[in-house]
């Protein structure tokens, strides 16, 4: 999942790969590696708090503003599609090309695949 945000100097980037249901976390760090971690949030605080109360901590966080009269009522929740571990050829000056764009290549590669196919897809219904 690409992000909007800009990386500062110094900043390490790590991307989120699931969210198991005990709290721990797997992320995937700019170099490939995984790692586990546990969750520091505190749960059942967050189930008691009321809807005034997160509406109240909305209002006063800065970050929230642009966001705040947006209507979620429609909000779609998407989830990602399974993946399947395969093993494939591919041109080595392909294969080097992803890799030279850093960690994520296979990500991208996925992204190149799904790209496609939802374009012949679209051909297909216009046909």
């Amino acid at each position: 999942m690409a992000s909007n945000k800009k990386k500062k100097p110094g900043e390490h980037i790590v991307t989120l790969v699931a969210a198991l249901p005990d709290g721990t976390h797997v992320i995937e760090h700019p170099d490939g590696r995984l790692e586990k971690r546990v969750g520091k949030t505190d749960w059942a605080r967050v189930d008691a708090l009321t809807d005034e109360e997160i509406e109240a901590a909305m209002a006063d966080d800065p970050d929230w503003a642009d966001l705040i009269d947006i209507d979620w009522s429609k909000a779609v929740l998407v989830v990602p599609p399974k993946k399947k571990a395969i093993s494939i050829r591919v041109d080595e000056d392909v294969l080097d090309y992803f890799k030279q764009q850093g960690a994520g290549y296979q990500r991208r590669i996925n992204a190149v695949l799904r790209s496609f196919v939802n374009q012949k897809k679209k051909d297909k219904k216009r046909a």
